[in-house]
């Protein structure tokens, strides 16, 4: 099933262009279970061998895509509270124990929290249900979301292009068509390249919570 899921989102992007990019990334940065290691890097593929669409122009659509997402979920669960969040998220890919983790984080690490909760796993999709639930300043939460959106679609970007420097011929012109292509091979060359990139990212969001931790004031 996920095989399948893989192909259509590949034949949006490829079909769609910019659309296709904006619409995965609207649903990754929802409720939705889209990679978005599996949307950013093939169209960062696909720009780099001059198409239709640019690389610039593709880390715009995802971090569009991703804002659009993260804003739709904000007003819903600011609309609905956190009662309703809590009874049926489960039926959306949001069990309790999930909404619970991203309140955590929320009510820890505040507006930092948004920004590096775009850069990490899981808590990426869901960091906006508990800031529309405690009210948070829609226009914080939108400009903390765009930077830290910015700044993983260009992450995923650079490693899209890296990992197309290593297809060969004929993959790439498959990947161009649209046709016959080896998504199996593209997936293991795009978690292969993300586990560096991701790493750093993770060190980087580690150094910056372990400051917070160390520089928080003393509660009595």
């Amino acid at each position: 099933m996920m095989q399948s899921l893989i192909e259509i989102w590949f034949r949006w992007v490829h079909e769609w262009g910019y659309g296709g990019v904006v619409v995965l990334m609207a649903m990754e940065s929802s409720i939705f279970p889209v990679p978005s290691e599996l949307v950013v890097p093939p169209a960062a593929i696909l720009a780099a061998q001059g198409g239709r669409m640019t690389v610039l122009g593709v880390i715009v659509a995802g971090t569009f895509g991703s804002w659009l997402g993260a804003a739709i979920t904000y007003w819903t669960a600011l609309w609905v509270g956190r009662p309703v969040v809590m009874r049926f998220g489960k039926y959306f890919f949001m069990p309790p124990q999930k909404v619970e983790r991203a309140e955590r984080f929320m009510h820890r690490y505040e507006g930092g929290g948004i920004f590096f909760a775009r850069l990490l796993p899981v808590i990426r999709h869901l960091i906006s249900i508990p800031a529309g639930i405690i009210r948070m300043g829609f226009v914080k939460f939108s400009v903390l979301t765009v930077v830290g959106s910015a700044l993983w679609c260009w992450v995923l970007a650079v490693l899209g292009q890296k990992v197309g420097r290593q297809l060969d011929p004929q993959q790439m012109m498959a990947l161009q068509q649209g046709k016959g292509v080896d998504l199996t091979h593209l997936i293991h060359a795009v978690k292969l390249e993300a586990v560096w990139i991701v790493g750093a990212v993770a060190v980087v969001c580690v150094l910056y919570f372990l400051a917070l931790r160390l520089t928080e004031k003393k509660r009595p």
